[in-house]
């Protein structure tokens, strides 16, 4: 493209993103397309012609559009939000016109300095300390995935050099987490080796807390069988139920027996940015390492995960490997983010940090979160005060977990079929989007806040489609 064709066809895009966010709402949130629906729109072939930018978009509007599920829609209320600001769609514009790799400092010294600062600036807004030092990956499955790969390096092992096939004098390896920590535990226990029977499940509390006295004794036994437990992982917003496990607590067992701290702060830890809500903070500073995902809950595009860890050197013995081609004069001087993680390239994250924290400021992502958690505690009192709902956990952040009740549901079973026919009511208006969880065998619905676009209305919006979904419920059954 020349110049004037650029410029042409970037209003094109630009003009549709416009008009995307405008009529947004007009959408269904949840794609309701077959498998292969879209696949067998498309061709088979590749175009061997060119063809201009403006039919490729007719194109996606036509065959590619109804396969969205719309994440940025207000009445996306699934999951986690994960949702785009307007500063972070901008930033990532200049980060593809830029296509950075910041696989050494040399290769862009602006990727690792200004992920140094932007790091610097998480680290302030959420209050933690200088002790902690920082990189960016892309999710926070990799970031726990390196920090179990640290906790496993600092034993000693000769693992990076020696493996573990066909060696008889290691140790099995144990793990520890919550029965509610997210799958990415189980899943890094399998990428490393360590076997997924080998990663304990805690149970929790009534408040869907980690039992840290069942965590001490699963340790003493382990110990006694002959394995080497070796890390904990503690979660501040766990992925079903949004809970809370004692860190502290946590915390003083791993110190007693020589364990690595995980914290898992992906959704939550952004809330830490309130000052009412720094009391979820305390004992991160015992922990080894924490991630926490400013692509969840504070606005910025796909994908953005901070790692936090004490132990920066051992995290550079674990993966560390410089081929001749990547030294540099300034090795000693600087970081190789390469040096620092699986992955060899990487992209310019932290710009999106930096536009939107600039363009935002701490008082307008304060304002974002504190909405958010005001408005969950508003719809969880309404869950509360209904005659056919039930509130399941504390509401800590802006995740409401509930259930719908009646006097005519005698067992399990019943209860979990209407409350997937109340889900599927819910989902089908089209209007709004809630999730699920299980505990013990009973299905939860959930419903989360934290949309960049989303505003009281659209939580006044799914009342009332819960509320018309209930009574069509109650009235066919």
């Amino acid at each position: 493209m020349d110049n004037s064709e650029f410029r042409k066809n970037q209003r094109i895009i630009s003009d549709w993103i416009i008009n995307y966010f405008k009529k947004i709402e007009q959408y269904p949130v949840l794609s309701s397309t077959e498998p292969s629906e879209i696949k067998k729109l498309l061709n088979s072939e590749p175009p061997a012609e060119s063809r201009p930018i403006q039919d490729l978009l007719k194109d996606f509007d036509s065959f590619l559009f109804k396969g969205i599920t719309h994440w940025n829609h207000p009445g996306f209320m699934a999951y986690f939000n994960s949702t785009s600001c307007e500063a972070g769609i901008l930033a990532e514009f200049l980060i593809a016109a830029l296509n950075l790799n910041g696989m050494i400092w040399k290769t862009s010294p602006v990727v690792t300095e200004l992920e140094e600062v932007t790091i610097k600036w998480m680290k302030k807004m959420i209050g933690i300390s200088d002790n902690f030092w920082g990189i960016i990956y892309d999710t926070a499955s990799i970031s726990t995935f390196h920090a179990l790969a640290s906790a496993r390096e600092q034993l000693n092992l000769e693992i990076r050099d020696k493996g573990t096939s066909g060696r008889n004098d290691l140790p099995k390896l144990s793990i520890y987490c919550s029965e509610h920590a997210h799958s990415s535990v189980e899943k890094s226990a399998i990428a490393l080796g360590i076997g997924q029977e080998n990663v304990r499940k805690i149970n929790t509390n009534y408040k869907f807390e980690m039992d840290t006295e069942q965590l001490r004794t699963q340790i003493l036994s382990d110990f006694k069988q002959g394995m080497r437990p070796f890390c904990v992982v503690a979660t501040v917003g766990t992925t079903s139920f949004a809970s809370i496990d004692p860190v502290e607590k946590i915390s003083e067992l791993c110190k007693e027996f020589d364990l690595w701290l995980h914290i898992d702060a992906a959704y939550a830890g952004v809330a830490a940015i309130l000052p009412e809500m720094k009391w979820i903070t305390k004992g991160w500073e015992n922990a080894d390492s924490m991630v926490i995902n400013p692509h969840k809950w504070m606005f910025t595009p796909m994908d953005c995960s901070i790692y936090l860890t004490k132990k920066k050197s051992v995290l550079k013995s674990a993966f560390s490997l410089i081929p001749e081609y990547l030294r540099t004069q300034e090795d000693d001087e600087v970081d190789n983010l390469m040096d620092y993680g699986l992955q060899l390239g990487r992209r310019f994250r932290a710009l999106k940090l930096w536009f939107i924290i600039g363009n935002l400021g701490v008082a307008g992502i304060e304002e974002k979160i504190r909405n958010h958690i005001t408005w969950a505690r508003k719809f969880a009192d309404w869950v509360s005060n209904h005659k056919n709902l039930i509130l399941i956990a504390p509401v800590h952040f802006s995740t409401v977990c509930f259930q719908f009740k009646s006097d005519s549901i005698s067992s399990v079973e019943e209860s979990n079929f209407y409350n997937q026919k109340l889900l599927d009511l819910i989902n089908s208006s089209g209007k709004i989007f809630i999730s699920h969880t299980k505990f013990k065998n009973q299905l939860v619905l959930r419903l989360t806040i934290g949309s960049y676009w989303q505003e009281e209305k659209h939580i006044e919006l799914a009342k009332k489609i819960i509320e018309e979904s209930i009574i069509k419920l109650t009235e066919n059954n």
